[in-house]
């Protein structure tokens, strides 16, 4: 018997509508990452030419998380889901108009207007909604109970991000503001735990030989309880108590990471960048919880502490694996994708040292956007070409066949 690794058939395929329109990741992942280059740029750089009918402080919160973050997320789940189940959530037209739905929210909070502010709460409800809509269906049609959370946490992002939206349409309420803004942070990080807990660990068991790794179902249930519990402290304005309880969330995650064998995974560079989020969002959680408790005085620090170097850096690593293997490319790293994960892994650690000393805070900042932008632009580069064409592995260079959602 001969076994052989996937090739790259790229010579063989044309680009392909049907093939970039196929799974939910490929227009998803290319969308969020142009995006990040774009909006980091706009917010950094060029600061003065966001003429959003939103402060530019709260459009670069806002564009970051639900323009960025969750739109990622989303494009795994609605792919995650086609595995689960056997059923494709979204794809041709259906998950077109999802992208288009979220670009002209995109494009809505870039113009001057404050009747754009209600398109855009609008089209990113949609968007939200019907993602959830479509992963709901194949879930419950196809009895897959253990993953009927994600769409009730999809439709919470989603509309946390309209009551964030319609606190500016309405006149602004900065104390409502920032807990619509938490709330949709601590959804997407219930969203990360769940899926990092479930990917880690068969990610790491499969690629590194002998390596037995439990998934601890138990404490990941103890977890995910934890995070919706201080989900809803926060939502009633109880931050002592959603700081208990996100402190048991990051134990729990800490206590993850070193039962997941980390040493093991040291010569694997698609998988120490996954433990290395999943690390960064422990983190993110404990500081979160000591903001809560009053230890730490501005939320901007554990904010940043989850999103670059929880969220940003899980996103590089799942969207570097998980492209490969849908695309049917071999798992191993190439250049442009280890200039990716060493770029994202300093634009976060010199975003984190900018809240040390004031003196460096601009220099820093600008050098970290720099390489936040250089990574996400090297992922565009190395896998567009991948995304619009067939799969390497896919008979004459047409699509794989997939399960429609009945």
């Amino acid at each position: 018997m001969q076994i052989q690794e996937p090739t790259d058939n790229r010579k063989k395929s044309s680009p392909s509508w049907t093939a970039f329109l196929e799974l939910g990741f490929r227009p998803l992942y290319l969308a969020a990452c142009a995006w990040a280059v774009v909006a980091i740029g706009l917010w950094v750089f060029l600061p003065s030419s966001i003429s959003a009918p939103l402060p530019p402080v709260y459009w670069h919160a806002h564009e970051m998380l639900w323009g960025f973050v969750g739109t990622v997320a989303i494009g795994f789940l609605l792919t995650a889901t086609n595995n689960w189940t056997g059923a494709n959530p979204l794809h041709g037209r259906a998950l077109g108009c999802l992208l288009f739905l979220w670009i002209i929210a995109r494009v809505s909070l870039l113009l001057p207007y404050q009747a754009s502010l209600l398109i855009a709460l609008i089209a990113n409800v949609l968007f939200y909604t019907t993602a959830a809509l479509a992963v709901a269906r194949c879930v419950l049609q196809k009895r897959n109970p253990q993953n009927y959370g994600f769409p009730l946490l999809i439709l919470v992002m989603g509309a946390s991000s309209a009551a964030y939206l319609w606190q500016f349409y309405q006149g602004t309420d900065h104390s409502l503001v920032l807990q619509q803004y938490a709330t949709g942070m601590l959804c997407m990080a219930s969203i990360t735990t769940l899926l990092a807990r479930r990917v880690i660990p068969f990610f790491a068991s499969r690629a590194v030989e002998g390596l037995d790794i439990n998934r601890h179902t138990l404490t990941g249930q103890w977890q995910t309880g934890l995070s919706a519990l201080a989900i809803l402290c926060w939502i009633f304005n109880w931050p002592l108590g959603a700081g208990i309880f996100l402190c048991g969330a990051g134990v729990i995650a800490l206590w993850h990471l070193f039962a997941w064998r980390p040493w093991a995974v040291r010569k694997h560079p698609l998988l120490w960048i996954l433990y290395a989020g999943y690390a960064g969002l422990a983190l993110g959680l404990l500081s979160t919880a000591a903001y809560c408790f009053g230890w730490i005085a501005t939320f901007a620090i554990p904010m940043h502490a989850l999103a670059v170097m929880g969220f940003s850096i899980l996103i590089m690593g799942m969207i570097t694996r998980t492209a490969l293997g849908h695309l049917g490319l071999a798992l191993r790293p190439n250049r442009n994708i280890l200039y990716c994960y060493a770029m994202v892994l300093g634009a976060a650690i010199l975003r984190l040292a900018a809240f040390i000393d004031h003196r460096f805070t601009s220099p820093l900042i600008h050098i970290s956007a720099a390489l936040w932008m250089l990574a996400f632009a090297i992922y565009i580069y190395h896998f567009f070409p991948l995304l619009i064409r067939p799969r390497a592995d896919a008979p004459s260079g047409k699509p794989v066949a997939l399960k429609r959602a009945p």
